[in-house]
């Protein structure tokens, strides 16, 4: 990327992938804004001060246009996230991640936006018979949450197709790293761990802990926007997985987090997750470049776990 201060939009930038992409974005010399209604909570941390900051709902798309406005790219991270919660609260959750993201396709398209790239979920596999999660399968939602972003993509495949809208959608696995919110009962479970540890509480492992997961550091998912927005060939709506390329048992993370562990009941959720990452490779020139058991340790070192 370059540094001539070409305006970008980051919705959701206050949260915790989108803070990650700003500063990012900041530090290779964009001009970055960021439109977020602070839904997940308002977290010091996570603002940039060379940022310009915008208040408002994805969902009001003449506020969206206006923030848009002389903007190259957008990079759409604003959602209602996590599995349980779209179970309890499907109305709303469909409200933001659905409505909300043709609000974002439309007033992108109104404002002459070069590319919009969508934080998809890897959440839309949903269960498969086989190893790894390539993109052409057919998704297979289990929940609310991985339907509503997988309806996002379809609706960024349209924009492209239909109204010329240059769009990427993005499947993540797995997200973790710094300033992750380890509080709630949807917290994350690399970051529930490392405050539970913290805390000089046990560990709590839903189920037996044999379930593995496809861990992503954040700079990884960073990386991979920024490459998705400004790669060559890129644009008509393609659907590319972002994973580490490895999955690790919750078994495995406690033991890397250390401490005292707990079983409580087991979720519904899919047993096994891994990225096929090939796609990612030959489109976007992505590789994971953070080991899980890197990252666990960087966390451990910023808490000051021995």
């Amino acid at each position: 990327m370059n540094n001539t201060k070409e305006k970008v939009v980051v919705t959701g930038g206050a949260g915790f992938i989108g803070s990650h992409l700003v500063r990012a974005l900041v530090a290779e010399g964009y001009d970055v804004h960021v439109i977020d209604n602070y839904a997940g909570g308002r977290f010091p941390e996570r603002v940039t001060h060379e940022a310009t900051y915008h208040e408002g709902d994805i969902r009001d798309t003449d506020l969206l246009k206006n923030v848009f406005e002389g903007a190259t790219y957008v990079f759409h991270t604003a959602a209602l996230p996590r599995v349980q919660f779209s179970l309890e609260h499907p109305v709303p959750t469909h409200e933001v991640n659905v409505s909300g993201t043709l609000s974002v396709l439309e007033a992108s398209r109104k404002a002459g936006v070069q590319r919009l790239v969508y934080s998809a979920s890897s959440s839309a596999y949903g269960v498969q018979a086989n190893l790894p999660l390539i993109e052409d399968m057919e998704a297979r939602p289990m929940s609310p949450y991985a339907l509503q972003k997988y309806m996002g993509e379809q609706y960024c495949r349209l924009y492209a197709e239909i109204f010329g809208l240059p769009t990427v959608s993005l499947r993540y696995f797995n997200v973790y790293g710094p300033d992750a919110d380890p509080n709630g009962p949807y917290a994350l479970v690399v970051s529930k761990f490392i405050q539970q540890r913290l805390d000089g509480t046990p560990l709590t492992i839903a189920g037996d802990g044999s379930n593995t997961r496809d861990y992503t550091h954040v700079r990884d998912i960073v990386a991979g926007n920024i490459l998705a927005a400004t790669a060559d060939g890129v644009g008509r709506g393609e659907v590319c997985n972002l994973g580490g390329g490895h999955n690790v048992s919750v078994l495995r993370v406690a033991e890397l987090v250390g401490g005292e562990i707990v079983h409580v009941e087991p979720r519904m959720e899919p047993k096994d997750t891994l990225a096929d990452t090939g796609k990612a490779r030959k489109l976007l020139g992505w590789e994971p470049t953070v080991s899980f058991e890197q990252g666990v340790e960087e966390l451990k070192n910023l808490a000051g776990i021995a």
